[in-house]
Order: C-alpha cells, then structure tokens, then sequence
C-alpha cells in the first residue's frame, strides 16, 4: 500500500456516515437528558439504553478494525455490544475513586469524551487506509452476512434453531430496555430525617440556656410515588408536660425533597426533655406518619 496523503482536518470533516451517526446520536442523547420538556419523555431512557449498551463499543471497535475486511458485519455488531458492557463499568469504577463520583453528570460526560474521542481515532485510522479497504455501511452487504449466517449451509433444524436464538435475543433486548425505562413501583415510603448545624447526622446541638434559639436542619423526601402533603411539628416532652415549639405544612411532588434549617427555642428549664420531630400525613393528626427525636437539657440563665 502507497503512502496516503490527509490534508489537515480532512480526518475530520471528511467523516464516514457510521461516524457522524454515532456522534448525532451522542449529540441527541445529550439533548434528551439536559434539555427541558425533552427529559421527560420516553425517548430519553431510550436513548440512555442504547448509549449505555451500543454506542461507545461500536466507536472502540471502529477504533480498532477500520478495515472492512477486519471483522464482518455480525462480528462488529456482536462486539459492539459486549465491549459496550465492559467499557461502561469500567468508566464507572474510575469515576468511583475521583471527587466526582459516580453520578449522572460525571458519567454523561466521560461516555460522551470517550465516544466521539474513538470516532475521531476511527475516522483518523480509516483515512490512511485506501479507500476501497475502509470500512463503510452497506446494508445490502450487511443483510446478505446475516442470511448467510443464519441460513446458508444448514440443516432445516439448524436453521429452525438458530432462528429461535435470535428471537429469543432480541425478546431479551426487548424485556430488558422495558425494565428499564418502565420501573416496576417499589416500596412506598418517606424519608425524613434531622442534621446538625453542620450538615452532618451528629453534633446536634442539646445543651441549651433558657432563651438560647439554635438550629436544627429537617429534611423529608417523597417516595410515596404520588402528591403528598405533610405537617410538620416540633414539640417539647418533659414526660408531663408536652408544649409545640414548631409547625410548618408542606406539600411535595413523587420524589421531591425538601430540606429546611429551623430555629428552635425551648420554653423551659429541664433534663433530658424530649424534643420531638414529628411528620404527620394527609392531615391525619391523630398519629405520627415519621419521628424523630433529641434529648436536650436546658438550665437557666446564669446570675
């Protein structure tokens, strides 16, 4: 083979068309995620499913065969999706040890890096190959690969088996992405729980002087999978006496949260009283739906 001449940039702009779909798709994959209205349709699971299980394998293996003659068309396909289940994980799993984690935004952008970073090397390692030895998309050549894999050569059992195999994949993929865009509803339940000043499950601040008002942070999280409204009571238990330091009425959405700092003030001296959180729900004030609970000392002023 001579040597191939690429004028700079041709690499790029000259792109084959498997590329620049693969690259539209991450570009509409990112638009049904950010984009509002867009993000609540059932397009954006959909598209997550495929970016997640397809998309940055078959950039690898462009990346790594682009040769049309280096791997067929089954091949391709098949280690696309499997290099694709690697690749994902193992993104995952070094994003777990760096301060960002494994959360939505991390994870959507090193996805989108490493896709269009292969398409770039595939298109690159194309152009210095001849034309004729590039790899392109063929659907003609690609469906007569899988009727001559499929049928070609093969008994009527072989061919009624191998035909039962790949309805049963494609049942699967079909199952799979269900489970996924369409959750089956968990448990019903809501979350509510107290912090510290800091932010933090500890250091609640217990010791009080009479008239001292310090602050406790309350958070509560819907996962009633439906519109709820809660009151909210902060309420002072000495064991006889029971006096209401705090009330507030809040109304959430299926999996919204709220969090809020409160100033609370006891109202007399005691040890060991019981301030109590207490989370009713529906207007049912009869008994507590969620509690939560400090045992705090207030003495009084000195001199």
């Amino acid at each position: 083979m001579g040597t191939i001449d690429i004028a700079p940039g041709d690499f790029i702009f000259d792109m084959a068309l498997d590329l620049k779909l693969v690259i539209g798709f991450v570009v509409a994959t990112l638009a049904f995620i950010y984009v509002p209205v867009l993000n609540e349709t059932i397009a954006r699971p959909a598209l997550g499913l495929v970016m997640l299980l397809f998309v940055p394998g078959y950039a690898l293996i462009a990346a790594l065969f682009p040769g049309k003659n280096d791997v067929d068309g089954m091949e391709r396909a098949a280690l696309s999706f499997g290099l694709s289940i690697a690749v994902v994980p193992l993104i995952g799993l070094g994003l777990n040890f760096t301060p960002w984690g494994i959360r939505l935004d991390p994870i959507v952008v090193c996805l989108t890096i490493f896709t269009i970073a292969c398409c770039l090397v595939a298109n690159r390692r194309r152009h210095e190959l001849d034309e004729a030895d590039r790899f392109t998309i063929d659907l003609a050549r690609a469906y007569n690969e899988i009727k001559e894999e499929v049928l070609a050569g093969k008994t009527s059992l072989d061919k009624a088996l191998t035909i039962v195999l790949v309805i049963s994949i494609v049942l699967s993929i079909c199952m799979a992405a269900y489970a996924i865009m369409v959750p089956k509803q968990g448990e019903k339940f809501t979350e509510f729980y107290i912090l510290g000043p800091d932010g933090k499950a500890d250091n609640h601040l217990t010791r009080y002087v009479l008239g001292d008002q310090k602050p406790v942070i309350v958070g509560v999280v819907n996962h009633e999978y439906r519109n709820v409204t809660y009151d909210l009571v902060v309420s002072l238990n000495d064991s006889v006496t029971v006096t209401r330091l705090y009330s507030e009425r809040l109304a959430l959405g299926d999996n919204q949260t709220w969090e809020k700092r409160i100033e609370v003030k006891p109202d007399r001296v005691g040890t060991n009283m019981k301030m109590e959180f207490l989370l009713y729900i529906d207007g049912n004030m009869a008994i507590p739906y969620r509690e939560c609970h400090l045992w705090v000392t207030v003495t009084a002023p000195s001199g």
